[in-house]
């Protein structure tokens, strides 16, 4: 996460898809915290929860005894969720194109994509076993 954000809350979740329920309602949390305008609210959920199921499932591979942290990051103009798992990372900076012909059809493989359609900035970090998703206030 960027310098200057104050960490206001912290989850640690286990790599089970139904623990989700507990990243929603932190979203929930921190958007009525903030005062996240009702009409960008679902563009967060997306975005966070899309992470949070990558991590599960790619990065650490749905496997129980690894964890999925996520912590909220708050400043003057933005604010961030931070989601980190314990895989083995991935190449983020080549990813194939969701949107090229020959990928169109394909039933995954957009998570990443529409993260950053739905945020404002998307960072990876730590092999890509870190990803910063920020939003503007």
């Amino acid at each position: 996460m960027k310098k200057g954000f104050d960490i206001i809350e912290t989850i640690t979740i286990a790599s089970d898809f139904q623990e989700i329920q507990k990243v929603e309602a932190l979203v929930d949390k921190v958007c009525n915290a903030i005062g996240v305008n009702e009409d960008f609210y679902g563009n967060v959920l997306i975005a966070v929860t899309e992470a949070v199921n990558n991590a599960i499932e790619h990065g650490n591979m749905k496997r129980g005894d690894l964890e999925v942290k996520v912590g909220v990051g708050n400043s003057e103009d933005e604010f961030c969720f931070e989601v980190k798992d314990f895989g083995k990372g991935f190449d983020f900076d080549h990813l194939p194109d969701p949107t090229a012909p020959e990928n169109i059809l394909k039933e995954n493989g957009r998570g990443i994509f529409l993260m950053r359609s739905l945020a404002d900035e998307v960072v990876f970090e730590n092999d890509g076993r870190e990803v910063n998703i920020y939003f503007s206030k």
